[in-house]
């Protein structure tokens, strides 16, 4: 009797729907080899800041097209594209409408891409080799994070869930398209002075 009840949860188990998930980021990050933040940690670091987009502008950024070269040579992915008029509002926008943003592509379901993914986030937000957090995303003006239905903005300690992944009810939805879900890319945006190339990491090295 027992070995057919067993034998029945596993069915049961086996048949049930996967449940959503979303990616849950560590509290604190702590530190990582190699963080090129380290090089700079005796410099002054700039404050966490968001700028948010208010309009489209198909402008170059230096600081953009730098910060995609260095995508293309230290991690692993592809370059999926910087700018799109995406406007809210009158006075609300996408990152990506002022080229502030790019999208990088990388896979939640391919376990390599989704490692590598959460190897380059874990460098952003690492404290430098004196303990200052989010060292990296700071020097580079790196202001947000959207992967895998989760979202990281400039100062947050960790991630919080990405709102279009929520129903109205603010439960993680089961089926979500998976670009809007940022499932199969990171996006990752900067600020200002970092689309500028105006941050520590390029006016000191």
């Amino acid at each position: 009797m027992l070995a057919r009840l067993l034998a029945l949860v596993v069915v049961l188990g086996l048949s049930a729907p996967a449940a959503a998930r979303a990616y849950e980021s560590p509290v604190a990050y702590t530190a990582v080899s190699h963080n090129p933040a380290d090089a700079l940690a005796e410099l002054p670091l700039e404050d966490s800041t968001y700028d948010p987009a208010t309009k489209c502008s198909a402008r170059r950024k230096p600081g953009m097209t730098a910060f995609v070269a260095w995508l293309t040579r230290h991690a692993e992915g592809a370059f999926w594209g910087t700018y799109r008029c995406e406007k809210w509002g009158k006075r609300s926008a996408s990152l990506h409408a002022e080229g502030r943003a790019v999208d990088w592509a990388l896979d939640v379901d391919v376990p390599l891409q989704r490692r590598a993914a959460e190897k380059l986030i874990a460098l952003f937000l690492a404290p430098d080799r004196l303990g200052q957090p989010q060292a990296l995303a700071r020097r580079m003006g790196v202001e947000e994070i959207i992967w895998d239905c989760s979202y990281w903005g400039a100062g947050m300690a960790s991630f919080r869930p990405y709102s279009p992944c929520l129903s109205k009810r603010g439960k993680l939805r089961t089926h979500v398209n998976k670009t809007v879900a940022h499932r199969d890319h990171l996006h990752l945006g900067l600020t200002k002075a970092g689309a500028a190339k105006k941050t520590s990491f390029w006016t000191q090295r």
